[in-house]
């Protein structure tokens, strides 16, 4: 892997077992047994903390690792062929970073730092020999695998503003419960007009559902933090665009 200044270093000094983390249901497999759990806590790197804006891979660098996200929120994305940026990705803490670069064997995507963050890196050689021997842990590599290329699947649909930013904010919700912090109250890390280049949508575009989503009584902005006021009128905007969402 290429070195970048502002990539981190393992550091086993600040190791966290994976059995102490809070997010570990979200990432490890449910029913492992203390010595498979000590065999999975032995391959984990804790990663110093990343500095908003630094980079934790990029485009074509030769993939060795799997990031799971501690903290804080990172962006994936690709420049194309005209030199723009596009956002891929948002992940949050208990996600992992670099599935789609198992198979070509290089990083797909840049990833960045929203905020102030954190990863656990896992050896994808060591891990991929461990889950060979560990059936449960297979499984949940492939499980995540699967989740986490439907999450790319819904943006492809031929669905209106307002659906794209209803399910938009119905899947960060989700997100945010599934790792026991609140649905309905979040911030968003990401710029506005990241968001818009995630749904493909002007950045105009998105300041104005947001707005009309405001007036409505849907949702409240205050800064970056937003409020969902109205859980099931969000559903009724978002549509169909739930049923990709899974």
């Amino acid at each position: 892997m290429a070195s970048f200044p502002n990539r981190p270093v393992p550091n086993r000094a600040i190791q966290r077992t994976c059995v102490n983390c809070s997010l570990s249901e979200l990432c490890v497999p449910v029913g492992l047994d203390p010595a498979d759990m000590e065999r999975l806590d032995q391959l984990v790197e804790r990663q110093p903390p990343l500095e908003s804006g630094a980079h934790l891979c990029r485009v074509g660098e030769r993939f060795t690792m799997l990031f799971a996200v501690r903290s804080g929120c990172f962006k994936s994305y690709r420049m194309d062929s005209e030199g723009r940026e596009r956002v891929l990705a948002f992940h949050l803490p208990g996600e992992l970073i670099g599935l789609d670069a198992i198979y070509p064997g290089v990083y797909q995507s840049n990833v960045v730092a929203l905020d102030m963050g954190g990863v656990c890196a896992l050896p994808y050689s060591d891990l991929s020999r461990l889950a060979s021997q560990i059936p449960r842990l297979q499984e949940q590599i492939f499980r995540l695998l699967s989740k986490d290329l439907s999450a790319y699947a819904w943006l492809a649909g031929d669905y209106s503003a307002e659906e794209r930013v209803a399910g938009f904010l119905l899947d960060l919700s989700n997100r945010y419960r599934e790792r026991g912090y609140s649905d309905r109250v979040f911030n968003l890390a990401m710029p506005r007009r990241d968001i818009a280049n995630y749904l493909r949508l002007a950045t105009e575009t998105v300041s104005r559902v947001i707005t009309r989503f405001e007036r409505e009584s849907l949702i409240h902005t205050e800064r970056r933090e937003v409020s969902l006021l109205d859980l099931d009128g969000l559903n009724e905007r978002a549509n169909h665009c739930l049923q990709a969402l899974g």
